[in-house]
């Protein structure tokens, strides 16, 4: 008999990694389809609720709110990018915007003394290096620019992946109790120990996906603002993109202002760069520096610099996803310990 039940645990095991398996190549859609619901969570069991319990309505409801609140916006903000970043290019392309001459005139603005430093530096050929770079960057994006920005083979793999996102969300939406009953059923835990960790998890995936979208898009707004104001060009992909690089904490958003204002500054344009750089320290790195530990760690209470290191290791590990599974992971691995010791000291 106790044969059987381990040749029966193998099975399970080796039938779950084939399922795992199968489902890798989703891997993003079910994901963000498990995080949005449970950020979601509550609002869909309120909304039930109202309805006298009419999950199926519920559920609809919240998928179409969805659909409009959050998918078309981001759709047509995509869509005015691609229209930016395909006219960027083509003016890289066409000689319009000459990098080399761009890297030239921030080399040539540097102070004596710090050529001077890249030369013990053995960086004294900085400047065939970044035209190098330049070329390499003008070359890259011209190869690359039908791939990125005109979707092509990967529109069938976007709408599919999209698809299977909000039908998930959808039955996670309607059933999400009954299913996370089942698999507490099927965990060979205690109640109350299984209860805590399930509540910690709820608590830092809805805390790090609310903190970290909110924290990201206040800094690509702001940003974005700045740089209209400044009358910089694609304002709308440099707000983007800075939403983006925000996920990374610290210093995301100042890839793309530090730079910006250091052209500012090359070209001789002095109070645009010191405006830009006292905006970005000031009020784009402040939110990025007080705002995402206290929104992800207050609610989850781990120390700062948790919150700091598990976000990039996540990303570092798994992608734009590890923004959210890093914090998840660090949260579960204090929680599993802080409940080991005190059962250990019981």
């Amino acid at each position: 008999m106790i044969k059987r039940n381990r040749a029966f645990v193998v099975l399970i095991a080796l039938v779950t990694l084939a399922f795992g398996w199968v489902l890798w190549p989703l891997f993003g859609a079910v994901f963000w389809a498990v995080a949005f619901v449970i950020v979601l969570d509550p609002m869909a069991s309120r909304l039930s609720q109202h309805l006298g319990q009419r999950r199926n309505l519920a559920a609809l409801i919240m998928i179409t709110g969805f659909l409009l609140l959050i998918i078309l916006p981001t759709f047509l903000i995509l869509t005015a990018v691609v229209r930016e970043a395909n006219s960027l290019i083509a003016a890289v392309q066409s000689g319009e915007i000459n990098l080399d001459q761009m890297f030239q005139s921030v080399l040539d603005s540097l102070p004596a003394w710090s050529k001077a430093a890249l030369q013990r530096l053995g960086l004294g050929n900085l400047t065939a290096a970044l035209r190098s770079i330049a070329d390499s960057s003008t070359s890259w994006f011209g190869t690359n620019t039908p791939t990125i920005l005109y979707f092509g083979q990967n529109t069938l793999g976007l709408f599919v992946g999209l698809g299977v996102m909000l039908y998930l969300m959808f039955f996670l939406f309607r059933d999400g109790d009954a299913i996370l009953e089942r698999i507490k059923s099927a965990i060979p835990m205690e109640a109350d120990l299984m209860e805590d960790l399930f509540h910690t998890l709820g608590v830092v995936v809805r805390a790090t996906v609310r903190g970290d979208i909110l924290v990201s898009l206040l800094q690509g707004c702001l940003g974005g603002l700045g740089f209209w104001f400044l009358g910089v060009n694609a304002v709308i992909l440099w707000t983007v993109l800075m939403s983006l690089l925000s996920l990374v904490p610290v210093f995301g958003a100042a890839l793309v202002w530090g730079p910006v204002a250091i052209y500012f500054l090359a070209n001789g344009v002095i109070w645009k760069g010191v405006a830009l750089i006292v905006y970005g320290v000031m009020v784009i790195g402040l939110i990025d520096n007080v705002a995402r530990p206290w929104l992800v760690g207050q609610a989850t209470r781990m120390p700062h610099y948790v919150v700091l290191i598990s976000t990039i290791g996540g990303i570092a590990t798994f992608g734009i996803q590890g923004f959210i599974t890093g914090p998840v992971i660090a949260a579960m691995f204090i929680a599993v310990w802080t409940t080991f010791l005190a059962k250990s000291k019981a």
